[in-house]
């Protein structure tokens, strides 16, 4: 059972350090952390990992990859390929599909990068280390099969996460210093000051971006097979569950706050795939139970995460899981 704070300066200490983890938690590049930890086991149920054999209705490619950091696998080790700031995965859930696709070389590019935005898709992306091409370009009239995995640094979703983190850290030592009650929801309100939902409006603004850029894919790829890929489940539905891996000092209302904001952001993708004719790939879904505070049977890293891990990113067990589920609508 969720026991609230004190507020004493233990709990203002606690939040200090989420908020620090959770600014560090962003979509930049940059490769130069420690070796990748292997998550541990745990996922429940059948394994999420993709399998190995093609099926008749698999397209033979060529397959193209596009997006951000949860779909390049950002810290995941082995890093490859070039940029080395745009921190691809060797394992990444694109790798996964291809391999499970029998398709290599030529067949398979994946040119998804940390830190991306629609803007980068069809514009130079500049990294920690080196700058991606348009990621577009990588699109022909041969290509076959797009998974499209962006929208969330056009929502700014990370800065939302940080600043939750901040305002629950004011709150921390608020309560601390002055003693009082404390807001039940203060990153709701301050999103919600001046009678507007402000994250609402960053989703609908990055879902007008997300059209065009599947137009253009549709106009660069006219016979390709395009899969929308949705953003896994970052926190529980009961938020109390969450206590002992972020503390008693962030509100429990912030984290249902930043899970419906997510929910919201995922609506809006798969409402954008099928005004524009793709397949929305549903990862929230086969996450659900794997969230950041799911200990070892997590797909997302915590703000505090194993070593070598980005902080509220997918693991390996998490690129596995949205193989998996991009697989099946593949195949479907």
């Amino acid at each position: 059972m969720h026991r609230r704070s004190s507020g004493g300066p233990a709990a203002a200490r606690v939040v200090v350090l989420l908020a620090a983890a959770l600014l560090a938690a962003g979509c930049t590049g940059g490769t130069d952390g420690p070796k990748a930890a292997e998550p541990g086991p745990g996922r429940v149920g059948a394994s999420p990992s993709p399998s190995p054999s093609p099926t008749p209705a698999a397209p033979a490619g060529p397959y193209v990859a596009l997006g951000d950091s949860y779909t390049s696998g950002l810290k995941i080790e082995p890093q490859v390929g070039e940029p080395r700031g745009c921190a691809r995965s060797a394992v990444n859930y694109p790798s996964l599909v291809a391999e499970a696709l029998g398709l290599a070389g030529a067949d398979f590019r994946d040119v998804s990068c940390s830190g991306a935005r629609t803007a980068d898709l069809t514009g130079t992306q500049r990294t920690d280390d080196g700058s991606n091409p348009p990621q577009l370009d990588a699109l022909s009239a041969a290509t076959r099969l797009v998974t499209v995995g962006i929208g969330g640094n056009d929502a700014g979703f990370m800065e939302v996460v940080g600043e939750c983190a901040r305002q629950s850290l004011v709150q921390s030592l608020a309560r601390s210093l002055a003693g009082g009650a404390a807001a039940a929801a203060p990153c709701r309100d301050h999103y919600a000051s001046g009678g507007a939902d402000q994250v609402r409006g960053k989703v609908d603004a990055a879902g007008e971006k997300l059209a065009g850029v599947l137009a253009e894919v549709r106009r660069r790829a006219p016979q390709a097979r395009v899969l929308v890929v949705g953003y896994p489940t970052l926190l529980p539905s009961d938020p109390s569950a969450c206590a002992p891996v972020l503390g008693a000092g962030v509100a429990p209302a912030d984290l249902g706050f930043l899970g419906e904001k997510e929910r919201e952001l995922n609506s809006m993708l798969a409402e954008r795939a099928a005004a524009a004719g793709a397949r929305f790939v549903d990862t929230a879904t086969p996450s659900a139970g794997h969230d950041l505070c799911a200990g070892t049977a997590r797909w997302v890293e915590p703000p505090f995460p194993a070593p070598g891990l980005a902080a509220v990113h997918p693991n390996a067990l998490g690129q596995q899981g949205m193989a998996a589920a991009v697989l099946q609508a593949v195949r479907g």
